[in-house]
């Protein structure tokens, strides 16, 4: 029996229904790598953010996701090269899909038990989504900005329902405004963190972290 249709499971219907010591035996997630591209890149490489953001209520199965994260990454491997860009997929598959199979083979039905215990066993994973929730984030440098959008455009069409692709007026995928980041770095009151940046705080030991104005 083949995987049903994403129509199928589009809906949030139920309650949220999460791996766990009562919901054993769910198969693995068909998304394994959640970032793409050159991780390790610091906050000030990478200025240019562009997003995809989910305009309706629904799930997405962990397969769409993985089909998303491949056609955007093939477009922009293509055209950024692989260390021209950082991606990551921003949510995650952790709702579990049922079936109830049955039996379609000569002399089924004499087997078949209808709608008696029906509830079925666990069938994939899915990531439950909001409106104006963020699918997707690609950071990439200037240049290369239209390429990101691109990129996402192709993406969106491996997801149900409605998303619009944004360029984001943050820088990367700090909490920082565009027109201020260069400013606040050089006044030490935000600090890289990795592909973040945080605020500078007055507290702890005196070190060049927390001394500045």
């Amino acid at each position: 029996m083949g995987r049903r249709p994403a129509k199928c499971y589009r809906f949030c219907k139920n309650k949220p229904y999460p791996k766990s010591r009562f919901c054993r035996g769910v198969p693995d997630a068909k998304i394994r790598s959640y970032e793409t591209g050159r991780k390790k890149a610091d906050a000030a490489e990478f200025p240019v953010c562009v997003h995809v953001i989910s305009m309706e209520k629904e799930q997405l199965s962990s397969e769409c996701l993985e089909a998303a994260r491949v056609a955007a990454n093939k477009y922009m491997v293509k055209n950024c090269g692989k260390d021209g860009f950082h991606l990551r997929i921003r949510v995650h598959p952790y709702h579990v899909l049922r079936i109830n199979k049955m039996l379609s083979c000569a002399g089924a039905d004499r087997l078949q038990t209808g709608m008696r215990g029906a509830f079925g066993k666990a069938h994939g994973t899915a990531a439950r989504v909001k409106i104006g929730q963020i699918l997707m984030s690609i950071r990439t440098r200037e240049q290369f900005g239209d390429d990101a959008t691109e990129a996402l455009r192709r993406a969106k069409f491996k997801f149900a329902g409605r998303q619009l692709v944004l360029t984001s007026h943050k820088w990367g995928f700090t909490h920082c405004v565009k027109d201020d980041f260069k400013e606040r770095m050089e006044n030490k009151t935000l600090l890289y963190d990795g592909s973040f940046s945080k605020d500078a705080k007055r507290h702890g030991v005196l070190s060049a972290r927390n001394c500045f104005g």
